[in-house]
């Protein structure tokens, strides 16, 4: 019999071994060519792995386990013949039913109902498939939460995704508590790495964080103007974190220091500004990277954004689309953070936080008035970074943010350019 030996392929470079983290199929099912059949997790990202031929598949490693790049992980008999589907049960379904206005088929009538029950009561009816079960272990989902639509009623990962972005009824968690129970689930080899990576900043950093707050209201009149035009113009939202982008790489031409980092005894500074915008997904923040933002125009940045996040959300993010950032930007706003010391991405050396905006009685003029203000962050690596610079670059762009028009002139004033100063 021709088998195939399905060997682990490289994720990508550096990687020399991945994890099993589930099986999206079972041992001994028939499989067809390009089918996902597992889920694999390396210490950058988590990877689906398609079967590279059709026919029945023989699993060779558990969940769990630890395989090194280029072993076998599972065979494939590409000589067996693709299983009967389900046509004649379908069509032994409708005959019962094509015959019950005769009276002679009453008698037959009984025989025929379990056939017709089958489907219904399926052990897979509700079932989550390796991949659904996972996700909703991550997230504390129940199984009773989610609608299968999956062959039998199976709970697939998508169904997950969908009821994950619809939202739950508050109710289903007015249960929670009343026992002594105790859960335990396995770290993915992605979360481990980030745990020892940031175990190791920590260490191996002299990292300090330094604060200001910046009056929104300048920003929030211009995109309460602006922001249907815009959305016409270029089919995207115009959202605050394009314009702190915009700010971030004018000021990292000031500060150039800011987006450098260290190689031994050197200090590495890019000339360009691939700035990390840290995003949410369903197996947890990842850091896609925009490259060249300081070349972007507001909706450039805006779609890219939006590209990123919808790939973040549905998994199909690249280790290429996660690597060689010099800087990275964090908004814990968007989950009612107030102030936050945000951990720097290694191998970089600065990180911006970004925070909720809350409305705060603030002097103007003299007076005091009511105004939106938002509290920023950035920690930074002391060994390259001065104090001067750090305080000097978050200036930098709390006064573009709350002078836009600075953002169209380098991060100067429009009369600063026009006197050549």
């Amino acid at each position: 019999m021709p088998t195939l030996e399905m060997k682990v392929p490289s994720p990508g470079e550096s990687i020399s071994e991945v994890e099993i983290a589930t099986w999206l199929v079972s041992d001994g099912d028939y499989v067809e060519k390009d089918q996902a059949i597992a889920e694999v997790d390396s210490d950058k990202a988590t990877l689906e792995l398609p079967a590279e031929e059709a026919g029945i598949i023989t699993l060779k490693a558990e969940e769990g386990d630890a395989i090194a790049v280029g072993a076998v992980c599972c065979l494939i008999d590409t000589s067996a013949k693709r299983p009967a589907e389900s046509k004649p049960a379908k069509a032994a379904v409708q005959a019962p039913a094509a015959a019950a206005p005769a009276p002679v088929a009453a008698a037959p009538a009984p025989k025929s109902a379990p056939v017709a029950s089958v489907k219904p009561v399926s052990p897979a009816a509700g079932h989550p498939s390796p991949a659904a079960r996972k996700m909703m272990a991550d997230n504390a989902i129940k199984p009773g939460q989610v609608a299968g639509t999956g062959r039998d009623g199976r709970v697939m990962k998508q169904d997950v995704l969908s009821a994950m972005a619809a939202g739950f009824d508050d109710s289903a968690t007015a249960s929670w508590g009343g026992s002594r129970e105790v859960g335990r689930v396995k770290m993915s080899m992605l979360r481990r790495k980030v745990a020892e990576r940031l175990v190791a900043v920590k260490n191996e950093t002299a990292m300090l964080t330094t604060f200001n707050e910046v009056d929104m209201k300048p920003v929030m009149d211009l995109r309460k103007q602006y922001k249907e035009a815009f959305k016409e113009a270029h089919g995207v939202g115009l959202g605050f974190m394009s314009f702190f982008t915009k700010a971030v790489t004018h000021a990292i031409a000031q500060y150039p220091s800011v987006n450098g980092m260290i190689d031994g005894k050197e200090m590495i500074v890019p000339e360009y500004a691939d700035i990390g915008i840290a995003v949410s997904s369903p197996k947890g923040l990842m850091v896609p990277v925009m490259r060249n933002a300081e070349s972007m125009t507001l909706a450039g940045i805006e779609a890219e954004i939006k590209r990123l996040a919808f790939r973040a959300r549905d998994g199909e993010l690249t280790i290429e689309e996660m690597q060689g950032g010099t800087f990275t930007i964090t908004n814990g706003g968007v989950f009612g953070s107030m102030l936050s010391t945000p951990i720097i991405n290694p191998p970089q050396s600065a990180i911006l936080g970004m925070h909720n905006i809350v409305e705060r009685p603030v002097a103007i003029n003299g007076k005091v008035e009511i105004r939106p203000v938002m509290y920023v962050a950035l920690s930074y690596d002391h060994r390259i970074i001065d104090g001067k610079e750090s305080v000097g670059f978050l200036l930098a762009i709390k006064e573009m943010i709350e002078n836009p028009e600075r953002l169209l002139f380098g991060g100067k004033k429009p009369q600063e350019v026009l006197l050549g100063l």
